[in-house]
């Protein structure tokens, strides 16, 4: 059995502790790998190689820095096919999903090769007699990443590129249900010509996590996963002086408005819902039709959408729909949410409990479930079920269905669907969730924007990517300077103006 490794100052590092999780293929449920768990003393190694090698890296100027970034896209590129093969064998999600989580940090990369830009400082000349004043921004030393299984390659990346660009070195935690993404980027950084220890991957489990929360060295920490963990890592994180970026769980309303074009509406409601297995952030988990009318009109459109989807493990190629489930406890948790919405009333209109796919009965597959007549009560609407299940909740009016949206405690996106400019742009406007879509199903902004939810689905004050990853990978710096004039002048005991 391949018995996986950490990546430590450039090199793969044999895992010390004797602590070992085992990595599943999702399709079988068989084990094929074994990731070792580090302890805190494997961590600290990590950071201190990572604390030896940044003031190196900080000192290279920014464009040279980011050359690095553009010898590592073309590495991307050309180990597209490899890093999506090792993404769907451990996730399996497929190989085309894959490829798209993989394009999705390239991206980010690519914005960050503008680091320069985003590194410029101010100056104000004579700001007083004789007084410059200016601000650099400088990197702030080793940060860390913590990131999930949804996304083995697209998050790790959004976590390395800007806080490689701006100068710091980067520590990634990556989930130990899929680590050999990760593993093999932080191997293209090396291979891009990043210095040993600018960039490292340790494998580990919450003993990792509260080793990197507890280093003194560690001066940031990002991370994507469950709203309870993002608020344990934040509230400690802070409590030990760290930033953080914490980034949690989602519950995406999509509003069908009477005027929608349904089939626009049912396409992107399959596509989002489905997609993945329902395993992304971003999945639409709750259609929200206003009035019976288009309830009744979007079922109807619905079910022979979903009835027809393709499921099967990532080699069926590219006639697949979605794959399994990570672990055979996220597939229990799924059909135990779908049981509830059935005891508590909601009205099961497509039931996939009892799919079975001939040849991977092991496999951790879940049918396609769609619930109707659901109501904010009910447990499949409170949480998040990260699964192939999707909710409808019948609005009887747009105020409504703008009012379920904004009130749900997680608030990371939501679409609506109208041909109505004016209900487009009021609802962009007033629904209390970070990341809207107008007619489009999963509004995850390009990398020049930013990505992060509101509510419970996120805490901090900075987002992921854009000009705010490079914000909270840095801090601000500002110096006040005379040069002598010949102008000699007596003691000040008064703070100098702009007099």
């Amino acid at each position: 059995m391949k018995e996986l490794t950490h990546y430590i100052d450039g090199a793969h590092v044999k895992g010390a502790s004797g602590r070992f999780s085992d990595v599943y293929n999702p399709a079988t449920g068989e084990v094929q790998a074994r990731v070792p768990l580090a302890t805190a003393e494997e961590l600290d190694r990590a950071v201190a190689s990572a604390a030896e090698a940044q003031p190196k890296w900080a000192a290279v100027n920014p464009q040279k820095r980011a050359r690095v970034l553009m010898e590592y896209i073309r590495l991307l590129h050309r180990d597209m096919d490899k890093l999506a093969e090792a993404i769907s064998r451990e996730h399996g999600k497929t190989l085309p999903d894959a490829k798209g989580d993989v394009q999705r940090g390239l991206e980010v990369i690519e914005f960050c090769i503008g680091a320069p830009h985003f590194l410029k400082g101010e100056y104000s000349v004579n700001a007083s007699n004789g007084i410059d004043i200016y601000s650099m921004r400088q990197p702030l030393g080793v940060v860390a990443g913590i990131t999930p299984f949804n996304f083995p390659a697209m998050i790790p990346l959004w976590k390395m590129g800007p806080a490689i660009a701006a100068g710091n070195s980067v520590i990634i935690k990556p989930s130990e249900r899929d680590p050999s993404c990760p593993l093999m980027l932080a191997e293209l950084w090396t291979e891009a010509g990043l210095p040993d220890g600018v960039c490292q991957v340790v494998n580990g489990d919450k003993e990792s996590v509260d080793a990197i929360l507890d280093n003194e060295t560690i001066q940031a920490v990002g991370f994507v996963g469950s709203t309870p963990i993002a608020q344990y890592i934040y509230g400690r994180a802070c409590s030990n002086g760290k930033r953080a970026q914490c980034f949690g769980g989602a519950k995406n309303h999509m509003i069908i408005m009477p005027d929608a074009d349904l089939d626009q509406a049912a396409d992107a409601l399959v596509g989002s819902g489905y997609g993945a297995a329902g395993e992304r952030c971003m999945a639409i988990s709750v259609a929200v039709p206003v009035g019976d009318e288009t309830a009744d009109r979007l079922i109807e459109k619905l079910k022979p959408r979903i009835d027809s989807l393709k499921i099967g493990p990532y080699t069926s190629g590219d006639d697949v729909d979605y794959g399994p489930v990570i672990t055979v406890e996220a597939k229990r948790r799924i059909e135990g949410l779908v049981e509830s919405g059935i005891e508590q009333g909601a009205k099961l209109v497509i039931d996939g409990r009892d799919f079975k796919l001939q040849g991977y009965e092991n496999g951790h597959f879940v049918g396609p479930h769609l619930f109707d007549h659901v109501t904010p009560d009910m447990d499949i609407y409170q949480q998040e079920i990260f699964g192939p299940v999707l909710s409808t909740l019948r609005a009887g009016s747009y105020e409504e269905a703008l009012h379920l949206a904004s009130s749900h405690e997680m608030g990371n996106g939501t679409s609506i669907f109208t041909r109505d400019g004016d209900t487009a742009r009021d609802y962009a406007d007033r629904v209390n969730v970070g990341m809207v879509g107008v007619n489009f199903p999963i509004p995850v902004p390009l990398s020049y924007y930013t990505f992060g939810g509101w509510k419970k689905s996120g805490f901090g004050d900075l987002n992921q990517y854009g000009p705010d990853a490079f914000r909270f990978y840095t801090k601000t710096k500002t110096v006040t300077s005379r040069w002598p004039s010949g102008i000699k002048e007596g003691g000040e005991f008064h703070f100098k103006t702009a007099d």
